[in-house]
């Protein structure tokens, strides 16, 4: 066969005869931007979500609170463990709020910014409506 036919051959994919990419991580998009606002952010819950998940979180309370009332076959030290953990996970999921915090503080002072650059009628509406000078 001449090269410069190769444009005319035909061309067949078999199922998993060419290259075969997937993506086996969860979507959860759904599930955390499905939180009502007044409950909590949801960028925030997937973020915290990462540090530990729902289930890792109530399984450690759950062993921690069955090791503190001595009527579980967990002991103490297994307890007292739990819950080091859980304050690791804690401090953890509080410094990803502050961070979260202080980037929300500087986008909204941009954005402040600019409306009162660009829009400076508008910015006096907000500031009146936000900070009123009684």
């Amino acid at each position: 066969m001449f090269p410069w036919f190769w444009f005319w051959a035909p061309q067949v994919h078999f199922p998993w005869s060419g290259s075969v990419a997937q993506q086996i991580e969860p979507n959860l998009g759904w599930f955390f931007g499905a939180i009502r606002p007044d409950a909590g952010d949801g960028s925030v819950e997937r973020e915290a979500f990462d540090v530990a998940s729902y289930g890792k979180q109530i399984g450690l309370l759950t062993e921690a609170l069955l090791g503190l009332s001595g009527r579980s076959s967990i002991t103490a030290e297994q307890a007292k463990v739990a819950l080091d953990r859980l304050e690791g996970i804690r401090k953890q999921i509080e410094e990803l709020k502050k961070r979260k915090g202080a980037a929300t503080v500087e986008q909204l002072s941009e954005q402040l910014e600019g409306l009162r650059l660009s829009q400076p009628a508008a910015f006096e509406l907000l500031s009146n409506r936000f900070w009123p000078r009684d």
